[in-house]
């Protein structure tokens, strides 16, 4: 298989082009990762390489790749939940089975790209399992959801997984760079590496004020650490009250910085974008502790997105750090 607009995750791509070559193309996929790692971008790529008729594929130019990429081909079925709980509903289900058994009109294949799985409830999983079960064989369900936990396992154990991460910081600046008139490289690197290499996510952010928001509470936790502050790191930290997100940008920020710092001189290259603070960590923090101050930040990354309470998580967030230098 060839991608052209979902980079990075080449563990991804190998395993899906293995799969293409060797006839072993599985007629379920379930892929999983937050919003904005590119999980709608890998389904009609995965669709492009199917339809297309010319010899390189794809070659988004035949009347196969023309329709799928309009949205207006026939063999193509798109359905997504807003985002609710349940909001996956059975009665679309039961449409989809009771379509599945129509040929398809052009393709060799009907792709049905599920998204938002992780709103199906038990009942509309259940009803989709007794066409996954045993599918027409020109049929393929690509099935989106933000984890694989969500879904059912028996829906899982007929269905070949697929779990995306982010991409590294420069691949992500010059995805955007490459793809956003007059987007700035700098910022778009400092976005990709807030948000962990979302690509999605740091496209959204780019001029936006809560990019900004980010990296001043990052900052600002620095110069609580360093100046031995622990009224102003609490303070700081109030505002992981509400948003796990945001949190979890913050967090990866920090831990971007701490590493810079590790590393620093006049001449190095700042990742983080946040040059002062990472200057002013390695001149006032041993080597010793801005390692503990990166552990510290992963295992805060960690249980955050294990969904854990806020008001735990702001204690935790300040002792764990005071704890890494030593306070």
């Amino acid at each position: 298989m060839k991608f052209v607009n979902f980079v990075g995750n080449e563990r991804v791509k190998e395993q899906l082009t293995y799969l293409q070559e060797s006839g072993r193309l599985p007629h379920a996929f379930v892929i999983e990762g937050e919003e904005g790692l590119g999980k709608r971008t890998l389904a009609k790529e995965i669709v492009l390489n199917l339809f297309c008729k010319a010899d390189e594929k794809p070659c988004f130019n035949c009347p196969q790749c023309s329709k799928v990429l309009k949205g207006v081909h026939p063999d193509v079925f798109e359905y997504s939940a807003p985002g609710g709980v349940n909001s996956f509903h059975i009665q679309t289900v039961r449409e989809i089975i009771e379509d599945v058994c129509i040929q398809p009109n052009e393709a060799d294949y009907k792709v049905y790209i599920l998204g938002n799985c992780q709103c199906m409830n038990m009942n509309a999983q259940n009803a989709l399992l007794k066409v996954l079960e045993e599918p027409p064989e020109y049929v393929m369900f690509i099935m989106t959801t933000d984890s694989k936990s969500a879904l059912l396992e028996t829906v899982l154990s007929r269905s070949v997984v697929i779990s995306l991460e982010g991409v590294s910081e420069k691949l992500g600046a010059d995805y955007i760079c490459s793809h956003i008139e007059n987007a700035n490289y700098d910022d778009a690197l400092n976005a990709c590496t807030v948000w962990g290499g979302n690509i999605g996510k740091a496209i959204e952010t780019l001029g936006d004020s809560k990019l900004a928001k980010i990296s001043s509470v990052a900052n600002e936790i620095c110069t609580a650490l360093t100046a031995n502050d622990e009224y102003s790191l609490l303070k700081t930290c109030a505002v992981f009250d509400k948003d796990r997100e945001f949190t979890v940008s913050a967090l990866t920020l920090l831990k971007t910085i701490f590493r810079d710092a590790l590393v620093y001189s006049d001449t190095s290259v700042v990742l983080s974008g946040q040059r002062d603070s990472a200057s002013r960590l390695a001149h006032e923090l041993s080597k010793k502790k801005l390692v503990n101050l990166v552990s510290a930040c992963d295992n805060l990354i960690s249980l955050v997105k294990k969904n854990a309470n806020n008001a735990i998580v702001i204690t935790k967030i300040c002792y764990d750090l005071r704890r890494a230098v030593g306070r």
